[in-house]
């Protein structure tokens, strides 16, 4: 009798070319350049032609071939009907050998029965295996994914760092998830077209890379498409990329837009230094990760904007409150003083000279002096608040000589706080300005000098033509305005911790004029300051300031 095994021991060949004929034409179908089991299929067929009374079983070295062989084909992304597929094939290769047998060579159908119950249980085993894999790949997946939230959800509590600081963390979980060598984040900053790298880990590090959208470079072919992108050979490829990662070993890119189909946050991308292709599953789990993760970096934007908004209304209401002080407070002196000096003068028994206020022109002088103040604290909140706003500061245009300001600063200055002040410079620097506006930036500056400076230094206005601009600018000795203090300075109603320590008073005006006065002009001012060289603020001036839409 001739047994399902003789019956494969003879005819394997044959067997083999009809299979191949016909899984090559299901494989072509499916965009592949050869059958799957190309390799397996002679083992598996020779390992049939040894079975014996295990035959239909499935078992022994037939499917250790399977298993051994299925665990790739799952890490390459292929389904459990494209292996079944090929593997029915094998059947209907035997089926049409058959009617050209001798009798004599054809088994009994229990014989036949056997090696149809074989294959049977290869395929059955093939779906168990998918299903076995599918489920550990899933609890896998939720185990990641888990960590994920819970990196993101530590990032969001009181004083712990901002997800955007703990990013080398999160690449870190999913280069693990990946089973990846390395792992890539870039944003998109939406003003400058470009992605930036803001995190890289692994063997393939990129700092400060920053590419265009172009679709030359990797990066803007990921950003430019909603599926993942896989690159199978970075060191020979002809797109742009970091020269740090064609040189780093690692051969096989997948990239990811995020998100993947609505406005471009960025995109992520993982590295292999083997040589071998991401799968379907590989890119189905990047895609997980990748939603998840923008959904957190969507969250901590979110979250960061409104943390902005609520200090943007805390400074706003404290801006109120000092406001209301001032007028409450600070105006009612230089007030007080003119009306005193005023009921003095119209009060009937008041003689030219009255030990009680001196000559009825020291009383007009104190009360043009306390309006003069007046009106100057009136300007400055108005013109605070008008630049708070985003306004700019009106402006009367007219030719002038810095020279000439500084030497009226210098004096009007040292006729108030005594002869401490210098002008040096060129001899003029003439060019378009509002000499007024000027003037005022000279006097906040030079009053801020005799308040916070050292005692009796003395206190320098300089004035001199560089290339593309004037600059003038006061300089005083004294103890440094701290570098993190500086930008601030210019805000309403801000003093440096050098200046809050002072026994000096002050609103923190005057920097915000002289910053608003600058701008208007199309200028700006810059602050230099450290314990050797003293402190020195300086406004550049075009020569020629825009006239005012």
């Amino acid at each position: 009798m001739t047994t399902a095994a003789d019956f494969i021991r003879a005819n394997s060949d044959a067997i083999l070319r009809l299979w191949f004929d016909a899984a090559s034409q299901v494989a072509s179908a499916r965009g592949l350049a050869r059958p799957e089991f190309t390799n397996l299929m002679p083992k598996f067929l020779a390992a049939l032609a040894e079975a014996d009374a295990d035959l239909g079983t499935f078992s022994g070295e037939r499917r250790r071939y399977f298993e051994s062989h299925l665990a790739s084909r799952i890490r390459q992304g292929f389904s459990a009907e494209e292996v079944v597929a090929e593997l029915a094939l094998v059947r209907r290769a035997a089926e049409r050998i058959l009617p050209e047998l001798a009798s004599r060579d054809v088994p009994p159908e229990k014989e036949l029965d056997r090696l149809w119950k074989e294959l049977q249980q290869a395929a059955a085993t093939v779906n168990d295996l998918f299903a076995r894999h599918m489920a550990e790949d899933e609890q896998v997946e939720k185990h990641y994914l888990r960590r994920l939230r819970a990196l993101a959800a530590a990032a969001l509590r009181e004083g712990a760092p901002p997800l955007r600081e703990r990013l080398d963390e999160v690449l870190a979980l999913v280069m693990q998830a990946m089973a990846a060598d390395s792992t890539t984040l870039m944003l998109y900053d939406a003003g400058a077209k470009e992605l930036t790298s803001v995190a890289s880990v692994g063997v393939a590090r990129q700092e400060d890379y920053v590419a265009s959208l172009e679709i030359s470079s990797f990066v803007g072919q990921v950003a430019a498409s909603e599926e993942p992108l896989r690159l199978e050979n970075v060191p020979t490829t002809r797109l742009v990329i970091p020269e740090a990662l064609r040189q780093s070993g690692i051969r096989s890119l997948l990239g990811l837009r995020l998100p993947e189909r609505e406005t471009l946050t960025g995109v992520i991308y993982v590295g292999l230094r083997e040589q071998r292709p991401f799968s379907g599953r590989d890119a189905a789990r990047l895609e997980v990760l990748g939603e998840q993760l923008t959904l957190h970096l969507d969250n901590a934007a979110l979250i960061q904007k409104l943390e902005d908004h609520i200090r943007a209304l805390r400074d706003e209401r404290e801006l109120r409150e000092r406001f209301v002080s001032v007028l409450a407070h600070d105006l009612r002196g230089p007030l007080s003083s003119a009306k005193m000096a005023l009921e003095m003068l119209i009060e009937p028994r008041f003689a030219p000279s009255d030990a009680r206020g001196g000559t009825r022109v020291d009383l007009l002088q104190r009360i043009d002096r306390s309006l003069t103040r007046t009106d100057h604290m009136v300007r400055d909140l108005l013109d605070a608040n008008r630049i708070h706003a985003g306004e700019a500061i009106p402006l009367t245009l007219a030719p002038c000589d810095l020279v000439a300001i500084a030497r009226n600063a210098r004096a009007e200055l040292a006729s108030v706080h005594g002869d401490r002040f210098v002008v040096e410079g060129d001899p003029e620097v003439r060019g378009t300005w509002d000499e007024d506006e000027v003037f005022r930036c000279l006097w906040n500056l030079g009053v801020n000098a005799v308040k916070y400076g050292a005692p009796d230094a003395r206190i320098t206005v300089g004035a001199r033509a560089a290339k593309e601009h004037a600059e003038i600018s006061v300089h005083n000795r004294g103890a440094p305005i701290p570098e993190e203090d500086q930008t601030a300075l210019f805000r309403p109603f801000v003093r440096s911790l050098t200046a809050k320590a002072s026994s000096a008073k002050g609103w923190g005006l005057g920097l915000t004029v002289v910053r608003g006065v600058a701008e208007a002009h199309g200028g700006r001012v810059r602050v230099e300051s450290s314990a050797e060289a003293g402190t020195t603020f300086t406004l550049e001036l075009p020569y020629v300031s825009p006239t005012p839409a």
